[in-house]
């Protein structure tokens, strides 16, 4: 079995190392900052070594790849010292601080020919992948315009507990980076690259933080479509709730609770998800807020691991899903580094580089 160790003791610690032991890995160590709580917790998950720096892992005999569940302000040292070392390397979003370290995250991997993947899991989400594959199939002919709008519940009361690092700006926190750099993913995945954004960054709760809770962004890609990004992290409605929709020359998608629908002159009906996009069996849900999404996230995650393990072993990824590297990582903070340009500027239309 591959072997991987994993840095990071939160989302580490919930959906990698589940995701790699299901992907066939043996995952060797835990790396965390606070050696007392990096034990505690490697022991928990039955994992042989503690490590408080990554060196330390490094050392270790039979690893093959690395992931990285850190902080962002974390992840472009990390990514730099497992590529120097020739391991295989999955990062977490948002990938970089800002497009210039994504561009030397990139590079490195690229120096050392290691398999190189960045956190977006949710591409594998079937009901995801379902309308990437019918906008690309022709099913609503030309795309013209989108929504993506969602209302998460998850800071509105400013007593949520949330790590330190969420709305700290030097540390790469704000809702733009922890949500924003997975619908801009979705978005280049349906409907292809991102050149123009105008954007707002508000704060909605009453946390007074120095970072966004929420974004509402329009943008344009190099196709013309014309669309919207618009999501808050501090709704207080108790469940998510939102808009996700994409309107053609010959019909339109909704990707809804109930799954995904599409609607033409012939009416409105379901879209099947076929074999192939189903995911492995979800952990049951947990009534632990820490644990909210656990069982939304480990199942793409899997998906993602099991590239990992294909590119250890050296052979090829065949799946029915394209796998996010690190440029996908750079083209993503491109555009988050646009969003945020736009919005420090009151909005002004922004053109990204072609």
């Amino acid at each position: 079995m591959p072997g991987a160790v994993v840095v990071g003791t939160g989302f580490g610690c919930r959906v990698h190392v589940p995701a790699l032991r299901s992907a066939g890995f043996t995952v060797h160590a835990l790396v965390g900052r606070d050696a007392a709580r990096t034990g505690r917790r490697a022991e928990r998950l039955g994992i042989e070594h503690s490590c408080s720096s990554l060196g330390e892992a490094l050392a270790l005999p039979g690893v093959d790849a690395v992931t990285i569940a850190t902080p962002p302000d974390a992840h472009a040292p990390l990514v730099i010292e497992a590529c120097k070392a020739e391991r295989h390397v999955l990062c977490e979003k948002p990938f970089a601080l800002d497009a210039a370290e994504a561009e030397r995250m990139l590079a490195a991997a690229g120096r050392a020919g290691v398999t190189n993947l960045v956190g977006h899991e949710f591409r594998w989400a079937p009901d995801r992948a379902l309308v990437a594959r019918a906008i690309a199939a022709g099913a609503i002919g030309e795309p013209r315009t989108f929504s993506l709008v969602s209302y998460v519940p998850l800071v509105a009361d400013p007593e949520a507990p949330v790590p330190e690092w969420w709305f700290d700006p030097a540390r790469g926190g704000g809702w733009l980076g922890a949500s924003g750099s997975h619908l801009v993913d979705q978005v280049r995945t349906w409907v292809g690259e991102i050149t123009a954004v105008s954007a707002a960054l508000p704060g909605v709760s009453a946390r007074h933080a120095a970072a966004e809770d929420s974004f509402v962004v329009r943008l344009t890609t190099g196709t013309g479509v014309e669309g919207v990004l618009q999501q808050t992290a501090a709704s207080w409605i108790p469940n998510v709730s939102g808009l996700a929709v994409v309107a053609g020359t010959d019909g339109t998608l909704e990707m809804t609770n109930e799954g995904v629908f599409i609607s033409d002159r012939t009416g409105r009906r379901p879209l099947p998800v076929p074999d192939e996009l189903r995911l492995p069996e979800p952990p049951v849900a947990s009534d632990d807020p820490r644990e909210r999404y656990t069982h939304l996230e480990v199942g793409p995650y899997i998906r993602l691991a099991e590239v990992l393990r294909a590119g250890v072993e050296k052979r090829p990824y065949n799946g029915v899903v394209g796998a996010p590297t690190f440029a996908d990582g750079l083209a993503g903070m491109r555009v988050l580094d646009a969003i945020r340009a736009s919005a420090a500027s009151g909005g002004v239309l922004v053109a990204l580089a072609r």
